[in-house]
């Protein structure tokens, strides 16, 4: 499956295909936990498959959707300011250690 021919399909028949192959894929793993499955690079290709499709609707979704605006930064809140004494200036220190 190739991801020029994905983009021509409509995102209903994507969103169908997608949960035929996730089902293909839950089947697959059951099968390869109980050793039947025969060719494990089928798990692969379908895991890149769902990768695509999902690749492709997100794509599709953020174009159909108007950029973001222009965020506006508030303005800084302005601090009061605080008279440093040398009272407050002891108190912001840390207690002196006796060795």
């Amino acid at each position: 499956m190739k991801a020029s021919d994905i983009r021509e399909w409509d995102n209903v028949e994507m969103r169908a295909r997608l949960g035929e192959l996730k089902e293909e894929k839950f089947r697959l793993r059951f099968r390869m936990a109980t050793m039947q499955l025969e060719n494990p690079k089928m798990l692969q290709h379908i895991r890149r498959d769902v990768a695509r499709l999902t690749t492709i609707l997100r794509e599709r979704e953020l174009s159909e959707t108007p950029p973001p605006e222009a965020a506006v930064t508030p303005e800084p809140k302005e601090t009061p300011e605080v008279a440093v004494t040398p009272e407050t200036a002891e108190a912001a220190l840390p207690p002196e250690t006796e060795e």
